[in-house]
């Protein structure tokens, strides 16, 4: 059936379509990450109050990863140590950084009572697939490893993102289940990119290609894969095997998105091999309204659910 948006998300579409917004696949990379985090603080409500954030950096093999600490002035504190989500924001692997996820990211510490870290891994087409990945895996090997330095519960440590970001959240968890680590206790998958093949049927129905387009997904992922493999795990984490004994899932899709299928795909597998989901569909909605707070109810909705459910983990 033809997506059907919400009144205030089709009014958002809308203006876009009438200002003339450039297509992304139409600049250059630099261009494009300019005009994202423009368009980004015009959608960002106000940001709640915090004790703290703190920009670091996490120590990498190719020098260092630029990361920004958020303490919410409540925290859920055991023993003096707090859950941690760590965060890796969208934007197709190209663009974005700390500043286009910086509301989101405070507004899930502040809700959440919990910190957390985002990580401002490398980008693509400077540096392709598996940099970003790279930098994911290490940014939450590094938090678990400096958790007590940090005020960090390594038993509440979680991974999470929209996106792109949803996308290496997954790989993260992924990687440290098979890996040597961290025990991770919870993963955040926000419209997840989890299969390249692009064969689901929400990629092929004209009514999804709103604000993210089937021909700029074609762009986010030349510019990020090159010449790999998209049948990586580490790129399609949907191509793994068995996902049994990862940690709970929270995942969420929106109908007027191409990535819909294959997120709920995803979180049907989830089930399937035996992990606790929560899974969460926005009808009326369209891929990237979770930073859309000033403008949409439903991102601050979803924001307070994510929350919520982050909770519950305790």
């Amino acid at each position: 059936m033809p997506v059907v948006l919400d009144p205030d998300a089709a009014a958002i579409y809308k203006a876009f379509q009438e200002a003339g917004r450039p297509a992304y696949e139409t600049l250059t990379p630099p261009e494009a990450r300019d005009y994202y985090i423009q368009a980004r603080f015009v959608m960002n409500p106000e940001p709640p109050e915090l004790q703290s954030a703190e920009d670091i950096n996490i120590p990498a093999p190719h020098g260092t990863i630029p990361a920004r600490l958020y303490t919410p002035k409540m925290l859920r504190a055991k023993n003096g140590l707090a859950p941690c989500l760590v965060f890796f924001h969208g934007g197709g692997w190209v663009i974005g950084n700390l500043e286009t996820h910086d509301v989101v990211c405070r507004k899930l510490a502040h809700e959440g009572e919990l910190l957390v870290l985002s990580v401002d891994y490398r980008l693509a087409p400077e540096h392709r697939f598996p940099a970003a990945v790279d930098d994911a895996i290490t940014a939450t090997k590094w938090a678990a490893d400096n958790a007590r330095q940090l005020g960090i519960d390594a038993a509440r440590l979680m991974v999470g993102g929209d996106s792109a970001g949803g996308n290496m959240a997954a790989v993260v968890a992924i990687a440290a289940r098979d890996g040597n680590g961290p025990k991770l206790a919870g993963q955040v998958l926000i419209y997840p990119s989890t299969d390249f093949s692009r064969k689901h049927a929400s990629h092929k129905d004209p009514t999804t290609s709103i604000l993210l387009t089937h021909s700029v997904i074609s762009w986010f992922l030349d510019n990020y894969m090159g010449d790999a493999d998209f049948n990586d795990w580490r790129a399609s984490p949907a191509r793994v095997k068995s996902l049994a004994g990862l940690p709970p899932a929270y995942v969420l899709t929106a109908a007027g998105d191409p990535l819909r299928d294959e997120g709920d795909e995803y979180a049907a597998r989830l089930k399937k091999d035996g992990v606790s989901v929560a899974y969460r569909h926005f009808p009326g909605q369209f891929h990237g309204f979770f930073t859309m707070g000033k403008l949409l109810n439903q991102a601050n909705v979803a924001v307070s659910e994510i929350a919520t459910w982050l909770k519950g983990l305790d």
